[in-house]
């Protein structure tokens, strides 16, 4: 129950931070929050919408909090999403020609795989190399978009070389859609199951254990027989596996062709997500939900007002500080109620 009311008023704070962005740009509160509402959850399409678009988010904060708690700083999400999309698109052009559902399950873990890997070398490189992760995973996250733009224009360019896209998947390959007026499709649980299982991982298996201990404490880990390199080579390959599997499944249920515009941010934006989720993957849905609902909220708001673009980026903006402060007041309590005692 505490868990819920929780997740409850961090769902409303950031509703709250909606409304003072609103107020602070100048326009009617009330019509905004009505515009936002119809794009987000005004119907079945809109709710659709919504999910799509926290997927990506949901499973690319996944990724973020894995590799956090184990005291890898991954900002390497965008690099990782893209690259699941470079390798689903490398084995659908491959294997074309077998099963569509088959061809559907090597796709998405071809990208996981592909994430997985780009993750676990940043993960060596610190702890092999001393090169910290911080600084590797930004700089991989070019690398990343330099090889989707060479790759475009390469390997993966579409058989009639007009445009700087990949071929589309058929139809029959794409991830199963229960409305075709809806972008909504079976993602959305690949998402939702992923939840569970990195929830059940940190919580109640000997494997999650030791990668919260490595991340609270490495010589504590130490001191307990723990090999902290390998736990975090695991926890960082874990991460860009869950951040791949962001990217395969937005190719693979949503757009069915890699375009240089592929990259939307998404690995950028799973950081704030999972902060403001606390690190925890039942508060990274929470949230990726809430930024779902936002950018399909925008979409509709931009219609009737010029703020729309700008509302998502400036409402990160604001919860992060938010939360940054609140967690600085709450440790600035605790700190004064344990030097009184």
């Amino acid at each position: 129950m505490k868990v819920l009311i929780r997740y409850l008023v961090l769902f409303a704070g950031l509703v709250f931070v909606v409304a003072l962005t609103l107020a602070a740009f100048g326009l009617d509160i009330v019509q905004s929050m009505n515009y936002l509402w119809r794009g987000a959850a005004g119907d079945s399409v809109a709710i659709g919408r919504t999910l799509v678009r926290a997927t990506p988010l949901t499973l690319a904060g996944l990724g973020i909090v894995v590799a956090w708690r184990a005291g890898m700083y991954n900002i390497g999400g965008e690099g990782q999403y893209v690259l699941g999309g470079i390798g689903g698109a490398i084995v659908a052009k491959l294997l074309i020609g077998i099963a569509p559902g088959v061809l559907s399950i090597l796709i998405i873990f071809a990208g996981a795989g592909f994430g997985a890997l780009l993750g676990a070398f940043a993960g060596w490189l610190q702890v092999k190399r001393g090169v910290q992760v911080v600084i590797s995973t930004i700089l991989m996250n070019f690398l990343a978009l330099l090889l989707l733009e060479w790759s475009l224009r390469g390997p993966l360019q579409e058989s009639k070389g007009q445009t700087f896209v990949s071929e589309s998947l058929p139809n029959v390959v794409m991830l199963m859609r229960p409305d075709r007026q809806s972008d909504l499709h079976v993602g959305v649980f690949v998402a939702l199951l992923a939840v569970i299982a990195v929830w059940v991982l940190l919580k109640f298996t000997p494997a999650g254990f030791r990668l919260r201990v490595v991340g609270e404490s490495a010589s504590a880990a130490r001191a307990s027989k723990i090999d902290v390199g390998k736990t975090q080579i695991r926890a960082m390959a874990l991460s860009g596996g869950l951040c791949g599997l962001a990217g395969v499944i937005d190719y693979v249920g949503l757009t069915g062709r890699l375009a240089d515009g592929f990259a939307q941010n998404w690995g950028f934006i799973a950081i704030p997500v999972a902060l403001l989720g606390g690190l925890n993957p039942w508060g990274t849905l929470v949230s990726a939900t809430y930024f779902g609902g936002l950018f399909a909220g925008s979409e509709v708001l931009k219609r009737f007002t010029p703020i729309g673009n700008s509302l998502v980026p400036a409402v990160q903006g604001l919860a992060v500080l938010a939360f940054v402060g609140l967690n600085y007041w709450l440790n600035k309590r605790s700190e004064a109620k344990n030097g009184s005692d």
